[in-house]
């Protein structure tokens, strides 16, 4: 089984876990892409997704389901100002521990 270990500030966490939040996003930057995806630019499969809030040892935690990873283009306004930016998006499933 392959694992992805993430760290997620207290926000992020709590939304992942009501199931309000279905995809985790992180920037396109050289250590993402090389945790992220094969040397051949394909996705790496992970089965599950292991969640911490923190960095202590009796920090919350959760196992999530992966569902895929992809290249995402998110659309927002800064200033009135449209504007596209390229991210990764990790697809989450259900939640298998918490």
């Amino acid at each position: 089984m392959q694992v992805l270990h993430l760290t997620l500030h207290r926000k992020w966490f709590d939304q992942i876990l009501a199931g309000t939040k279905k995809i985790e996003y992180r920037e396109i930057k050289p250590y993402w892409t090389k945790r992220l995806f094969n040397l051949n630019g394909t996705p790496k499969k992970f089965d599950v997704i292991f969640f911490k809030n923190g960095y202590a040892k009796d920090c919350p935690k959760m196992a999530v389901e992966c569902k895929g990873i992809q290249k995402l283009t998110l659309k927002k306004e800064i200033n009135g100002m449209k504007e596209e930016e390229e991210v990764y998006g990790i697809e989450l499933g259900k939640i298998i521990k918490n």
